[in-house]
């Protein structure tokens, strides 16, 4: 069982020990059962491989099923198992879920009406159409540039009902970090409180398809975990990766702007500039159009994935500090935060399990509320 819960948690014995401040024979030494840990340290096991303590316990490794379906392809070789960095996220996701959709339905709240209004017979642009239409969108955004306007695509997103959480690390936890090559993002569905999860490790232009790739799979009424992958072989991801990329710029303006006679990346910029997306998104449509190669369009999306890193008033920002509180309602949905604030406000949500759920401090709570989400 403790070698179970070290390679659950994607750690070498050497890093473990590292982590436990214990030789590296140690380790091997306590997994062999050639020796045994002291309780405090089976404690600290579990602590730094992210495992319940009790399952230290068990005879054999208990089964870990996902809770959603696990679309990501790497490679020919389909869906890579989960880290708990991902597993913890998705059960936070869920966890806020499930209190958002019991305090709607006691709120004598109606149904989101588009979740699973669609199915893969629909044609995507015609569901890109469709999703603008209901958003109150143009075809093609006037002005603003790929970040605005994915800011603006995020408010109008959750005005309709959709929660949209987004960060780059698990919880309040800025050492454990999210994988952008393991996921980009998730959808869980439910016809009260669908739930969009953004991955921010990810590059920022990847996370503005990421959103509306999700949102096809609420208009679907499929949760999944998915990568966005630009060669998909399921035909749920493949239909979602069409819709979102006809939404962000539609093929019949796309194509008469791209220029077969310079070289491929010189027209992103104006693409960009054209679409108010980014460049990242221009090179994704292009590829999906066929219009670059394959290895042109990864090694594109490796340098800007190399290239992208944490901003630091977001790296330092899980504090009890301002910023902390000016970025919470991001990562975990404004339209949730203002629910569990007016609730514990209220006294009919303990401070304590508000803390629970959205991670502010009860001392904090009513400063929290006035100051971020305006109550």
């Amino acid at each position: 069982m403790l070698a179970w819960a070290r390679q659950r948690a994607g750690l070498s014995p050497e890093a473990l020990a590292r982590k436990l401040g214990v030789k590296l024979q140690r380790v091997a030494d306590w997994e062999m059962a050639e020796s045994l840990p002291t309780f405090r340290q089976a404690q600290q096991w579990a602590q730094q491989t992210h495992t319940p303590f009790g399952y230290l316990f068990l005879a054999q490794p208990p089964g870990e099923e996902l809770p959603i379906p696990d679309l990501r392809t790497v490679g020919d070789h389909g869906s890579q198992q989960a880290s708990t960095a991902l597993r913890d996220t998705i059960n936070a996701a869920w966890r806020r879920q499930s209190w958002y959709r019991d305090y709607l339905i006691e709120q004598d709240a109606e149904p989101v009406p588009f979740v699973g209004s669609i199915s893969l017979n629909n044609e995507p642009k015609a569901v890109a159409e469709m999703m603008r239409e209901r958003l109150g969108l143009p075809d093609v955004p006037r002005t603003g540039d790929g970040s605005s306007n994915m800011r603006e695509l995020v408010k109008r997103i959750e005005a309709t009902g959709v929660l949209v959480m987004r960060s780059s690390f698990v919880g309040n936890n800025t050492r454990r970090p999210l994988n952008p090559r393991e996921f980009r993002g998730f959808a869980l569905v439910d016809a009260y409180a669908p739930v969009i999860f953004i991955n921010t490790a990810d590059a920022p232009g990847a996370q503005h398809f990421t959103l509306v790739h999700e949102l096809a799979h609420i208009w679907l009424g499929q949760s999944g975990i998915l990568d966005a992958d630009a060669e998909a072989e399921r035909q749920t991801e493949r239909f979602c990766n069409a819709v979102a990329a006809e939404f962000l710029a539609p093929e019949e303006a796309f194509r008469p702007q791209w220029q077969l006679d310079i070289l491929w990346e010189r027209n992103l910029a104006p693409l960009a500039e054209r679409f108010h997306v980014s460049r990242w998104v221009i090179a994704r449509r292009a590829r999906a159009l066929g219009l670059i190669s394959k290895p042109d369009y990864d090694g594109y999306i490796e340098r800007r994935l190399a290239a992208h890193r944490l901003p630091k008033s977001e790296e330092n920002s899980a504090t009890t500090g301002p910023t902390f509180y000016r970025l919470l309602p991001t990562r975990v949905s404004k339209r949730l935060s203002q629910a569990v604030a007016i609730e514990s406000l209220s006294g009919r949500l303990s401070l304590r399990e508000a803390h629970q759920l959205i991670g502010v401090k009860p001392h904090r709570m009513a400063e929290f509320a006035h100051k971020t989400v305006g109550l």
